[in-house]
């Protein structure tokens, strides 16, 4: 059985509806089909045995091997280093008209020698339905034909590669030569589909050519010319390679059940889209220049808003999947052992209906827009905008669960205040510029009382800072964010103690935890890693503070804790090892942040 890889130890390829986890020795070990949300066909990743993996490896006690992106591309290369020469897996996914919802999907999986020769060993071996289903195998003509509970997966080859059947799987050995190629290709379809066409080796680099020139294109649209491009663009890039093409809904992480702590309970499904990240991306976003996918999204949003279809009949719920659907019944598979022992392995999410009151002050950011306002949205939006607020004006005092999730029972958050302030006052902004008709008088007192709310009871004297909710005096990361919304300057004296505050107690050699499990219970069992979302908000914080030595020095450790690709998962643990679901965009949007407020501040300095 093949031990369990690091979980930072992969990149990532993808066609923009789905989208697979290849390690570093070439091992596909996590894919889902048709979408993002669907159930697994490999998931090796949560259980070696049963999950299911798709490898092309080189065996031996002294290969090395190396990982690297083709520049500005989603098309993976893994190297390996031989005694007896030097060959490569070109990894990529092709990119066909990807907003239009299809069911068919297709690895490309290319082997090159560049010195001497190199003997590669295949085993592709599917376990559909996160390895709950059984599967039939039919090898013909040297093809693969893996029939599954209404999925169909054809492996079929190019070149010297003689597939033999392995039980109900096949391996292959291919020994190939200095200028020599093979490739096989992953076809996955709805059960009945047509049988994809055998490939060839010229057709399949004619496809390798027009997936390098759909990401050139595609990257040429940003407009960072900023001190860290590389880093930028390839979180840039793995946003897109997390955004469903055909609702432009990006998900919060490409797995499910990874843990955010080795052996421990937190292990949920990010497969889903999040108001709040969503929302929150946007900045990045237009930040960069791709106007078209932040502008995608809150069509996305805006639908949610006109159909009201929610499980908890508010307005909004937290999260949907990418479709829009508000269904995400939580399971658990105990089949599998989970990553590391790490049990239970979740899929769904049973957070989909909680209170998080915050989320309307990410729409409402994402949506109210004073440059484009009148030609997106519309009179009719803007009416549906405003029932939403009139709604919030009605609720916004009421416990709730707040941004991270906790089990342990409603609270007053005072981030979720501070998200409902925004709310208020983005919408009075708008609908005074815009000369929108809304109830004024009722969103601006809301506002207020918010504001005196949170200042009187947010604010924890004892402390000198403002605190995770009103009766605790523990510290939240998530209030790295208030300058950002624009509750205080950011070189208010309260925000800059609250700032020195955090700093003496949740930041830790620069890594930032969201907040204090022990001192202020969540619900769960055990202990995690620091949030790396909180890490790049804490340096846009700092730079913004007019600490740019600090704010530098924090991003410039954080960038260290990347992979060898430039990919975050959520976490880092106590001895810098990455945990929770990978990659995660929230990190590489807050990457993406912090960068665009140090150039921000360096420029600004330099003036």
């Amino acid at each position: 059985m093949r031990p369990y890889p690091p979980i930072a130890d992969h990149g990532v390829i993808g066609d923009l509806q789905t989208a697979a986890l290849v390690s570093s020795d070439g091992v596909i070990d996590w894919f889902c089909a048709p979408r993002f949300d669907s159930p697994s066909l490999f998931a090796a990743l949560l259980d070696p045995d049963r999950g299911g993996h798709f490898a092309i490896t080189v065996d031996g006690a002294d290969v090395t091997t190396r990982q690297l992106y083709l520049a500005d591309t989603a098309v993976l290369i893994t190297r390996f280093l031989t005694p007896d020469g030097v060959g490569e897996v070109v990894d990529f996914m092709p990119v066909d008209r990807p907003e239009t919802a299809t069911d068919r999907h297709r690895l490309v999986r290319a082997m090159r020698v560049t010195r001497g020769r190199v003997r590669f060993s295949l085993a592709c071996r599917p376990r559909f339905d996160y390895g709950r289903a059984s599967h039939l195998l039919t090898l013909r003509d040297g093809a693969a034909h893996f029939a599954g509970p209404g999925i169909d997966a054809h492996l079929r080859t190019a070149g010297p590669v003689a597939l033999e059947r392995d039980g109900d799987d096949v391996r292959a050995v291919v020994e190939l030569a200095q200028g020599q190629r093979a490739a096989v290709v992953l076809t996955v379809c709805a059960a009945g589909g047509e049988p994809p066409p055998p490939p060839t080796v010229d057709g399949i680099l004619a496809e390798f050519e027009a997936t390098r020139a759909f990401w050139y294109r595609w990257i040429r649209r940003s407009r960072y010319r900023g001190r860290w491009q590389e880093t930028v663009h390839r979180s840039a890039i793995t946003l897109k390679l997390l955004t469903y093409a055909p609702t432009g809904a990006p998900v919060a992480a490409l797995t499910a059940g990874l843990p955010e702590q080795v052996g421990g309970e937190r292990n949920w499904d990010y497969r889903y889209t999040w108001i709040r990240d969503a929302s929150l991306s946007l900045r990045a976003l237009f930040g960069l220049g791709f106007a078209e996918e932040a502008h995608a999204f809150r069509h996305w949003l805006g639908g949610r808003l006109r159909e009201g279809r929610t499980v908890t009949g508010e307005p909004l719920q937290i999260m949907y999947r990418v479709d829009g659907d508000p269904h995400l019944t939580e399971e658990t598979l105990d089949h599998l052992a989970g990553y590391r022992g790490s049990a239970p392995v979740r899929i769904g999410n049973g957070a989909a209906d909680q209170l998080q009151l915050d989320i309307y002050g990410e729409a409402v950011h994402a949506l109210a827009r004073t440059d484009d306002l009148a030609h997106f949205m519309g009179y009719d939006g803007w009416r549906g905008l405003a029932g939403v607020l009139d709604w919030l004006a009605e609720n916004w005092d009421r416990p709730d669960e707040g941004i991270w999730e906790t089990r342990g029972g409603r609270q007053d958050f005072t981030y979720s205040r501070l998200m409902c302030w925004a709310a208020f006052d983005r919408g009075i902004r708008v609908a005074t510029e815009l000369a929108r008709p809304a109830d004024l008088t009722a969103w601006t007192t809301a506002r207020d009382t918010i504001l005196r709310q949170i200042m009187e009871r947010g604010w924890n004297e004892g402390r000198k800072a403002f605190v995770q909710h009103y009766d605790t005096d523990v510290l939240d990361a998530s209030l790295l964010l208030m300058p950002t919304v624009g509750f205080l300057t950011p070189r208010d004296p309260r925000w800059l103690s609250t700032l020195d505050a955090m700093d003496a107690e949740l930041v830790s050699d620069s890594l930032v935890y969201r907040y204090d499990p022990a001192a202020s219970p969540d619900g769960l069992r055990g202990s995690e890693g620091t949030f790396s979302l909180c890490s790049f908000l804490y340096v846009d914080a700092l730079a913004h503070a007019g600490r740019h030595d600090q704010a530098r020095y924090a991003f410039d450790k954080m960038l260290t804790y990347a992979n060898h690709v430039g990919l975050f998962a959520e976490e880092i643990g106590p001895t810098g090892e990455q945990l929770g679901n990978f990659p995660q965009a929230f990190t590489h949007l807050a990457l993406i942040t912090a960068a665009l407020a140090l150039d921000e501040e360096s420029d600004r300095a330099q003036r």
